[in-house]
């Protein structure tokens, strides 16, 4: 099964700004919000949730094939 992923404007043009190595990190969080579907807020709602990474977070809201990522932040 494949998913999507979109990332709201703030959180692209966050995403453009880490290194490389707080790049990889959030990107590797994203990955994980993906496949651990028990995290996911109720699908289609209006409720988000929030995922930690080792040194990242995502905020993101769920729907039936994939999350919209809302925001996100590394700690460099």
């Amino acid at each position: 099964m494949s998913y999507r992923v979109d990332l709201a404007v703030r959180a692209e043009d966050t995403l453009d700004e880490l290194p490389e190595g707080g790049c990889r990190d959030v990107m590797e969080s994203i990955a994980t919000v993906l496949v651990r579907r028990d995290a996911w807020p109720e699908l289609g709602g209006w409720d988000a949730a929030v995922w930690f990474g080792r040194r990242s977070w995502v905020v993101f809201a769920a729907y039936p094939d994939g999350i919209d990522v809302l925001d996100l932040g590394w700690v460099g």
